[in-house]
């Protein structure tokens, strides 16, 4: 496996990788309303295309085939981590998760964030993030629980 930045014209991909993300690993998590309304049927291409342009995300990718994704902001956010639905538990969340660390090591960054599904909460929690708020959220009207999760990055990491 590699783990590169995303390329243009992946951003397809992605949206594929986000929607059964959400609607496979996530489903045990949320009702069906709640998958329907995190991940749609009829999402905006050109909205999506402009956020992971925004985000700059890095790929994992397996024999050309793309099977997850998630970004570093530099201030430390990580706004999305979605692995492609079906293939969790195969060890590739851990290597998307393990470069993104180094990467903030790299940069210095002196702690990662994240809002955090119910579904990844214990993933995020086996790499010393810890919840900081339980929060809920709207989405599309639909109310969806998640936490604002926090790892500080000690100085031995840096």
């Amino acid at each position: 496996m590699e783990i590169r930045k995303y390329c243009h014209g992946e951003e397809s991909q992605l949206m594929d990788i986000f929607v059964s993300s959400i609607r496979k690993n996530a489903k045990s998590f949320y009702s069906e309303i709640q998958l329907e309304s995190w991940a749609p049927d009829n999402m905006n291409s050109e909205k999506w295309k402009e956020k992971i342009q925004r985000i700059n995300p890095y790929v994992i990718v397996d024999k050309d085939m793309i099977l997850g994704y998630a970004d570093l902001q530099d201030n430390g956010y990580i706004d999305h981590f979605f692995i492609r639905g079906g293939y969790s538990g195969r060890g590739i969340g851990k290597l998307l998760m393990s470069h993104i660390i180094e990467e903030a090591k790299r940069k210095k960054i002196l702690e990662l964030t994240s809002d955090v599904s119910l579904a990844a909460q214990a993933f995020f929690e086996k790499f010393g993030f810890n919840i900081v708020k339980r929060k809920s959220v709207q989405i599309r009207g639909i109310e969806l629980e998640n936490a604002l999760m926090s790892k500080k990055m000690t100085e031995e990491c840096i």
